[in-house]
């Protein structure tokens, strides 16, 4: 149990070895094993690294350029289907029901199903239900009171006829003359004729028969016998010839070499793939430390405090100088324009005349009431209810 538990642990390299070869590989397969497997690899290894470099740019151009294309262009059809094609479509087919539809429609409607209705249907309707129909009641009627009896009396008036005239004559023929003369000739032709043949059949046509059916089959024998001898022959003359060597050839050239060639393929694949691998993180290494460290080092030494400073010491106060002379600006133009529209409302009073201005302290009067402050004029505003006099006398007093 516990050897069980506990795994010996494998060779080093045993994951990346091939598959295991059958048995019959030489010392030259195995010689030449690694020579073919460098070559392979320098073959390789160029169009693994262009494998992967066209790999590593077709990833970027579809994160940065295909997938943001792609979103706008299904974003740009779904607009053009949505707003586009969708009411285009629906005018399409309004304009086609229109056109089509509704004019045959309504023509099917409205004048053919009318015209085929009241002027084909219903005619024929009344001439099958009052003309045919009585005619073919009466016609009827006289095949089978009157043509159907005629027919069947004129029928056995012939059957008689023919019977009397042709039917028994010639029974009477067939039965006193021909059957006593027939009996005669049978015999004739029973002893002179049949029985000479039937004995010619069994006693000299059968035995020739049996004879050359023999003869035939022994030689359709002797044919297929010779021509199997001679195909064994050629069969074995193919397999010993042209078989044999081709699958020697195969077996113990082609096989090897292609699985060699397979293997080593594979094992400078995976190999360039490594290389390729390490070639680019190398590459990444020199940018990243050649081009992005130093630019990254430039941008927070130099330029965060460089432009820090010309922030605090240029940008800043230009910036407060500017905010100050854009608000004084709006405020002399503010007054500019108070000004400009105090001097019209001025000159328009000067030249039409108007109720004077309350200054801002003023207190405006009560409006006036007629008929002793009982009433007040249609026209004219109520005044406010409260008088301020007794709040003026409690101020006196």
């Amino acid at each position: 149990m516990e050897q069980g538990k506990h795994r010996a642990p494998a060779e080093y390299g045993a994951h990346q070895a091939p598959a295991h070869y059958e048995d019959g590989d030489g010392c030259l397969t195995t010689v030449i094993r690694i020579p073919v497997r460098i070559v392979v690899l320098l073959v390789v290894l160029p169009v693994r690294m262009v494998w992967d470099a066209l790999v590593v740019a077709a990833r970027a151009a579809e994160r940065v350029l295909l997938r943001p294309l792609g979103r706008a262009l299904a974003r740009f059809f779904g607009a053009l289907w949505q707003y586009v094609c969708v009411p285009l479509g629906h005018a399409l087919v309004w304009l086609g029901r229109a056109l089509f539809v509704w004019p045959w429609a309504a023509l099917w409607r409205y004048v053919v199903v009318p015209v085929v209705r009241y002027g084909v249907v219903v005619p024929l309707q009344w001439a099958y239900a009052r003309l045919l129909t009585p005619l073919g009641h009466g016609l009827r009627w006289v095949w089978r009171a009157v043509l159907v009896p005629a027919a069947r009396w004129l029928g056995t008036g012939l059957k008689w006829l023919l019977t009397v005239v042709l039917v028994l004559p010639v029974v009477l023929l067939w039965r006193y003359v021909l059957v006593p003369a027939g009996t005669a000739a049978a015999w004739l032709v029973r002893y002179l004729v049949v029985v000479p043949l039937v004995w010619t059949y069994r006693n000299v046509l059968t035995p020739v028969g049996h004879g050359i059916a023999w003869t035939l089959d022994l030689l359709i024998r002797g044919i297929e016998a010779f021509f199997r001898g001679l195909g064994i022959a050629l069969r074995w003359l193919v397999v010993t010839l042209l078989v044999i060597p081709v699958v020697q050839v195969y077996r113990h050239v082609l096989k090897p070499v292609g699985r060699e060639i397979a293997a080593a393929l594979g094992v400078a694949w995976r190999v360039a793939g490594f290389v390729s691998r390490a070639v680019g993180r190398l590459i990444a290494w020199l940018v990243l430390n050649l081009v992005a460290a130093p630019v990254r080092w430039a941008y927070r030494t130099v330029c965060v405090p460089v432009g820090r400073a010309v922030r605090d010491a240029v940008l800043a106060p230009v910036g407060r100088a500017l905010r100050a002379v854009g608000r004084t600006a709006r405020q002399t133009l503010r007054a500019a324009r108070e000004t400009i529209r105090q001097a019209r409302r001025d000159a328009w009073r000067a030249l039409v005349g108007g109720p004077a201005e309350r200054e801002p302290g003023e207190l405006g009067g009560p409006l006036a009431r007629t008929l002793g402050s009982a009433t007040t004029v249609p026209s004219a505003v109520p005044g406010p209810e409260i008088s301020p006099l007794p709040e003026k006398s409690a101020q006196q007093g």
